[in-house]
């Protein structure tokens, strides 16, 4: 007699995707052992935000926990360090990295103008520069078209959340990047912009996060080094 089907188990990449998002988990299988922690830490500051913003059904309220989370990153850098495991993981990885707790806060912006009536693209393109900047220090590259890469990333991953409109500016940041080529220690990051391209390019229905098509994109990127 058979037995029944086992339901398969569930890996702490599966419990970390629901946290950050699958393409993200893609991001973090390919940048380098030591540095793993170090972009954990940001993605999860950053998706801890954006939970606020899809759980919030009161915008002030969610400005108000946007802002709790503000305050407690600008209070890294001054020695208090709460039990939020969030908290203390940038505090741990990312702190010593020279990415202060205030430059992190700075991220709350970008989140904050999706509770407001008309959303600011400007901001959410300042949020994906910032992370593609610190995440290329951490990664001890640098290119000076990484805050276009962030820029482009960051409006088609809100694009996708269901505000469609982000996607007419993101089409400027493809342009920018058109012939770029990123120096390979970027690749594992800048794979994320190369996915926010291939969103543009193939419109609704989107691809699911983390599906095989997008991990054989990004590993097309480790070869080439192009976005577009």
């Amino acid at each position: 007699m058979s037995s029944p089907p086992q339901r398969p188990s569930v890996t702490a990449d599966d419990d970390l995707a629901a946290a950050i998002g699958a393409d993200r988990v893609l991001m973090l299988r390919q940048v380098p052992g030591d540095v793993r922690l170090a972009f954990e830490a940001m993605w999860q500051i950053d998706a801890a935000m954006g939970d606020v913003v899809a759980r919030s059904t009161q915008p002030a309220l969610g400005a108000i926990k946007l802002a709790w989370w503000r305050e407690r990153l600008e209070e890294l850098d001054r020695g208090a360090v709460p039990a939020e495991p969030r908290l203390h993981a940038v505090s741990e990885h990312l702190l010593p990295r020279d990415i202060s707790g205030a430059e992190l806060s700075q991220l709350e912006a970008g989140w904050a103008t999706l509770l407001e009536d008309k959303v600011d693209a400007e901001r959410l393109v300042d949020r994906g520069s910032r992370l593609f900047r610190w995440g290329a220090k951490v990664l001890g590259g640098d290119d000076q078209a990484i805050g276009d890469a962030g820029s482009l990333y960051s409006l088609v991953s809100i694009g996708r959340r269901g505000v469609p409109e982000l996607l007419e500016p993101a089409k400027e940041r493809v342009q920018l990047l058109s012939g770029r080529r990123f120096p390979r220690e970027l690749r594992p990051l800048t794979g994320l912009a190369r996915l926010a391209a291939r969103d543009l390019k193939h419109g609704r229905p989107f691809e699911p996060e983390g599906s095989p098509p997008r991990l054989a994109a990004m590993l097309r990127h480790q070869w080439s080094g192009r976005v577009v």
